[in-house]
Order: C-alpha cells, then structure tokens, then sequence
C-alpha cells in the first residue's frame, strides 16, 4: 500500500472550493501531499483548507478565477515559492454557469466562446504552467466527462470542449513523456454535487431514477473521483500515462449523461 502513499509531494487541485474538487484535495492531503487550493470563492476555500488541515498537511489558498490571465502562472509560482516544489496538477475545474439546454446549431457564440474557455483553455494553461515547473516524476490530470466520448444532445459545448481535454491529455503525455512527466485524465459519471443539482435542477426522484439506470445501483461521491486521483498521481501508477478512467458505476461511454458539473 506504500505504492498510494505521496507522502511530501505537493499538488495544485483548481475548482477546489466545493464538490469533486474538495473530495480530490482531500484524498491527496489523507495521502500525504501538501495541496494548493483555488476557486473564486473565498469562504468555500476556507472550508476545503480546513479539511486539508485536519488530514494534517498543509494547505495554501490561492482565490480568484482561473480564466483570469495570469492566474495558473500565479498558483504555480505559489506552490513553488511557499511549498517549494510541484509535483501534481489537477485541472477540475469546470462545468457551466449555462441553464439553457440547445442544439448546437442555436447556441450563441459567447456561450460557444466560454464553455471551451472554462472547460478546454483552463486546463490547457494549468497544464503549461505545471510543466514548466514539475521536475521528473511530475504528473498533470485532466478531470474531463463521460460526456466527453460520445454524443451529447443539447449540452454539445460542454462535451466538446471535454472532448477536447482528451486529445489535449493523450497528446501531452506524448510530448512530455521524454521529460518524465505523465497525464492522464478521470471521466467521472454523474456525482450529485451542489453544481451538478444546481445546474440540471434536479430533484431527489430525479436523481434515485439516475442511481436506478446505473448498473452498480448509486451515484457517484467526490471521494470515487479522489480515489481514481490517486492512483494516477501515485506511484502504483508510474508506469500510466495517455489515459483516461471513466468512473461512472458501469455507464458505458454511449450509456447515460455523463455530464459531470462539479
């Protein structure tokens, strides 16, 4: 079990203020990494901060919004200059602000424009500014969706922008293998954070239908997606990188939503 161990590592976890990425720094800091946390809201940090606590490591908070120019340079040089190294990135952050479910073909090009900002650009400059710090052993994880691998009727922006942040994740690990440094991606199915209700407005019937239509018969938790974290920002994953963990409770990639906002 030392293999999951990450014992004096630091890890940088964005959209860790609430949900999958609270669950995600929380696995990482009950292993053993120090964690730097961002999201825009300063109090759900606070919270997020206090659990990294508790698991008793260190825990930095870095507030503001990660589409922000300059912003993933600045948690970077955070974790370098106060932690004094880097070696996880996880590029959570994500989802849609957007209720309003179109076609493709209706959706208005500022919404086009942000989605792949939040969901694609973000993770591809978090992913810049990591590597140009991380030293051999590093590696970047790209959380993405199971709506990122096949069709995705009415939230096309979302799921294309995830669909993005795969090819973005096999064809990094290509270029950055020479450097020692891996990346690899976690699909989550869906997890009912506060996000995910939030935005799909779901209701609790609704989401007891959800858990029925899953094989293994419940929805997912953040602590699902932590453990899939984990593994491939360990070492009992060293020899993993170019690839994708679809954790959604037996849904196939043409099974269900998919769509994780969280």
């Amino acid at each position: 079990m030392d293999r999951f161990r990450i014992d004096g590592r630091v890890a940088v976890v964005t959209g860790s203020g609430q949900g999958i990425g609270r669950g995600i720094a929380v696995g990482l800091a009950e292993a053993g990494a120090d964690v730097v946390l961002n999201a825009r809201r300063i109090a759900d940090l606070e919270r997020s901060a206090a659990l990294v606590h508790a698991a008793g490591r260190r825990a930095l908070v870095v507030a503001g919004d990660i589409r922000d120019e300059g912003m993933c340079e600045r948690i970077a040089a955070t974790a370098m200059e106060q932690l004094g190294r880097l070696d996880i990135w996880v590029n959570n952050v994500g989802g849609s602000d957007e209720k309003t479910l179109r076609t493709l073909v209706d959706t208005p090009d500022d919404v086009w424009r942000s989605q792949l900002e939040l969901n694609l650009t973000t993770a591809f400059l978090g992913s810049k500014a990591a590597a140009h710090r991380m030293q051999r052993g590093g590696c970047i994880i790209n959380i993405s969706s199971g709506a990122g691998m096949r069709p995705s009727p009415l939230t096309g922006p979302y799921a294309a922008a995830k669909a993005g942040m795969l090819n973005l994740t096999i064809t990094m690990a290509a270029e950055l293998a020479e450097r020692g440094i891996r990346v690899n991606a976690v699909s989550p199915g869906q997890v009912p954070t506060e996000a995910f209700q939030g935005v799909l407005g779901m209701t609790d019937d609704d989401l007891a239908k959800l858990a029925e239509a899953t094989p293994l018969g419940r929805l997912g938790t953040p602590e699902d997606i932590a453990a899939a974290v984990l593994y491939l920002a360990s070492d009992a994953g060293s020899w993993v990188t170019g690839q994708n963990i679809l954790v959604a409770g037996g849904r196939t990639q043409r099974g269900g939503s998919g769509t994780r906002y969280g």
